[in-house]
């Protein structure tokens, strides 16, 4: 078995992983790299070269120091894997040429058919993450990953929940396996005795000693994913920063874009037109706008019940009926089970005012809003329609960035559920728009808090962005 020197030097090799994974952070251009989830093949090949910079100066060091105690500092084949985990092919397989080089120049010429088939084999692991950010939650405990698969299985539950992690014990179970294959490759190519060789920590006898393999490749292991959780753990700091300072603009701009000055001022005009001709309708206009003022003046909350939201839109739509005369209808078919469902505050608003703004105000004989709910497979859905003008089509595939309305109220959905809602907007000219808003169940707007009350949940919800749907 191994004696205290060769298990300090095991132990060493981690904390070098450490280190070198703390001064790559010194690198800008490597923080925005590992922030992206998708890069360029320009990107890729800086990543390589800056990993193999590092893990080639960890070989070059145990090189040039002719020293024994040095050899555990030589992470150069963990960074092959490294490169290929995080940047796929491309990036593995230059890194594991590149930190091959100090090798070579040394007469290791196996290193580096050896150090680029790992660095595909991290190609591999990149490839496997069912997410391109599961790779962040490469995790080195085995045990843990295979009791989370086999328990879950069992269960036999097709929960999103459960799939979810049924999906990264499975990836990470594969992961840890894919290291295992690349150890194997290394004493595969020591036992082999090829002339030139490669370099290792361990020789002779203990080649053959399946447990000092077994702590081998648990240390390789442990070296491979300490610097990926390391890094992870930066990407959520910035991105719980990102998301933060999001959240925060996207409160300021509903607020500001809620309601249109033009709306409060032509309010205003209607009012003092009313009072002489019709007090009691000016009475009731100047109740529902006090209302609408004090809940926009009110402090801010990020859910409400649906019920206060249609109360929200009873009071508005009161005062543009009143605006625009028989010109305007408004239907409402509200499924009584929604009612208590909390959803976004302020998002149903801007869009009946850009139903009313541009889709019906132009029309001679006006139109009809329309509000629906509705609960499929425990998920609530939302349909505000118009059979005001319509968009054309040209417009319409840029709508998420140029209207205000629609923008913001997509943003703060963004913001709040990531990946778990849904947005779509149909509209055909001449005959009327659509949006469909589809807000995530209640057990996957709980689970963003990891077991937290559903009120928590909902204060806690924040994760990373979807692309909308036209």
């Amino acid at each position: 078995m191994l004696d205290q020197t060769q298990l300090a030097e095991l132990l060493i090799k981690v904390a070098v992983a450490a280190s070198l994974s703390s001064i790559a952070m010194r690198f800008s251009r490597f923080q925005r790299m590992i922030l992206r989830n998708e890069r360029t093949l320009q990107e890729r090949l800086n990543l390589a070269l800056i990993l193999s910079l590092l893990f080639g100066a960890s070989a070059g060091v145990r090189i040039l120091s002719h020293v024994a105690a040095y050899n555990a500092v030589d992470l150069a084949f963990e960074g092959a894997i490294i490169g290929g985990a995080i940047g796929g092919y491309v990036s593995g397989l230059l890194t594991g040429i590149f930190v091959s080089l100090p090798d070579m120049f040394t007469g290791h010429y196996m290193s580096l058919p050896l150090f680029a088939a790992a660095g595909l084999i991290g190609g591999l692991i990149h490839d496997l993450a069912p997410r391109r950010e599961d790779i962040w939650q490469f995790s080195p405990f085995v045990d843990l990953n295979l009791y989370r698969l086999i328990r879950q299985i069992s269960r036999l539950n097709r929960n999103a929940i459960h799939r979810r992690v049924v999906e990264l014990a499975a990836f990470n179970v594969a992961c840890n396996a894919l290291v295992l294959v690349a150890e194997m490759l290394r004493w595969g190519v020591q036992l082999l005795k090829f002339h030139f060789g490669v370099f290792g920590l361990f020789e002779g006898k203990l080649l053959l000693n399946p447990w000092v393999f077994l702590i081998s490749a648990t240390t390789t292991l442990f070296a491979v994913t300490l610097p990926i959780r390391v890094w992870a753990s930066f990407r959520n700091e910035r991105q719980l920063e990102l998301q933060y300072a999001n959240l925060i603009e996207a409160r300021l701009a509903a607020l500001t874009n809620q309601i249109n000055p033009h709306f409060l001022f032509n309010t205003l005009n209607s009012i003092g037109t009313l009072v002489r001709i019709n007090p009691e309708s000016a009475r009731d206009m100047i109740y529902r706008l006090s209302k609408i003022l004090r809940r926009l003046l009110r402090k801010p909350e990020s859910f409400s019940p649906l019920r206060e939201e249609i109360q929200f839109m009873d009071d508005y739509l009161a005062i543009e009926i009143v605006r625009f005369g028989e010109k305007l209808r408004f239907r409402k078919q509200i499924d009584p089970e929604t009612l208590d469902w909390p959803i976004p505050s302020m998002i149903l608003q801007p869009i009946v005012e850009n139903s009313i703004k541009h889709g019906l105000a132009s029309k001679i004989d006006g139109g009809t809003v329309s509000i629906k709910t509705w609960l499929d497979e425990g998920k609530l859905n939302i349909l505000i329609e118009d059979d005001g003008v319509g968009i054309e089509e040209s417009k319409l595939d840029q709508l998420f960035e140029s209207g205000i309305g629609v923008s913001n109220v997509n943003e703060r959905l963004r913001v709040l559920f990531g990946p778990r809602y849904r947005m779509a907007i149909e509209s055909r000219p001449g005959e009327g728009t659509q949006t469909t808003i589809e807000i995530p169940d209640r057990e996957e707007m709980a689970s963003i808090a990891s077991g937290e009350t559903f009120d928590q949940a909902l204060r806690a919800a924040s994760k990373p962005a979807s692309t909308p749907r036209i």
